[in-house]
């Protein structure tokens, strides 16, 4: 499959699910997707159980990394954070990143501890520092494919304006993808796609403050990729809180009213069928 890099230059829309667990990662690395996106919300929840609040570590961070590139052949763009601290530690995330396999590294410009990008009260660290974290982050990667996603949270706190002020800063520092989190209006997308000249990435949370819009039109925007960051997780949680009050209530789950996938396809989509090969080879051969 062609690297991320080359997929943006091309100029085709990218689409990248939500994943966030080794579940996820399996089923849409299978689909054709040109990417995969690395939910920050999604993997500390399905990891720690904890909110995206700032309480993840780089160290279990960048294993969730190295877990899904290690089994999947889409490319992976993947939330980082603030870098998990100053200049050092953003030339470490990079680095790790990068080997553990991602070809896209989010870094974002809130202070620390950050938060969920569309929650309120999120507080950004003065312009120049960022500024600064985006241009080691350039220098720190070892290949030039890899690709440097810079987000502002700005937008809420601060207003549009501060937003693309941002943005326009962080494109001139060299990030190769521009993320302006949490505009509110199609008329505030259509305003940063007009206003920067680089890649840009479009947040799509359903009951979030940006309003959803189909592939075409955030295109037509100016935007070059959407990510569903809580696509996966969202369903996944009601899928299982409705199977789980079903057998709560019936005592089984005969007739369960819930999608479910089959043992058998289960079995396949976790990888059975090359044990139960590789032990017959090797049974036999003993």
């Amino acid at each position: 499959m062609a690297r991320l890099k080359q997929v943006l230059a091309g100029g085709k829309f990218i689409v990248a699910p939500g994943v966030f667990d080794m579940i996820s990662a399996r089923i849409a690395d299978r689909m054709g997707f040109d990417a995969l996106y690395m939910t920050g919300y999604g993997a500390t929840a399905s990891y720690l159980g904890l909110p995206d609040a700032g309480l993840a570590t780089y160290t279990e961070m960048v294993a969730r990394v190295g877990q899904i590139c290690e089994l999947t052949q889409t490319p992976l763009v993947a939330d980082a954070d603030t870098g998990y601290g100053g200049l050092l530690n953003v030339r470490r995330t990079v680095r790790g990143y990068e080997a553990a396999g991602a070809q896209g590294i989010q870094i974002e410009d809130q202070e620390m501890p950050k938060k969920c990008g569309h929650t309120l009260g999120r507080r950004v660290v003065p312009l120049e520092d960022m500024v600064l974290k985006i241009k080691v982050a350039v220098e720190a990667r070892r290949h030039e494919d890899t690709l440097i996603v810079a987000r502002t949270d700005a937008r809420t706190t601060l207003g549009l304006d501060e937003a693309l002020r941002r943005a326009e800063a962080y494109a001139k520092a060299g990030a190769d993808v521009i993320f302006v989190e949490s505009p509110e209006s199609e008329a505030e997308m259509a305003r940063i796609g007009k206003a920067i000249d680089k890649p840009l990435l479009a947040n799509m949370v359903g009951g979030g403050r940006t309003p959803v819009l189909p592939a075409e039109k955030l295109k037509a925007l100016g935007f070059a990729m959407a990510i569903y960051p809580g696509l996966g997780f969202g369903a996944a949680a009601a899928a299982l809180q409705r199977a789980y009050a079903f057998l709560q209530k019936n005592g089984s789950d005969l007739n369960l009213d819930v999608p479910a996938m089959p043992i058998a396809e289960m079995h396949e989509l976790m990888g059975f069928p090359e044990v139960w090969e590789f032990e017959k080879r090797w049974n036999q051969a003993g």
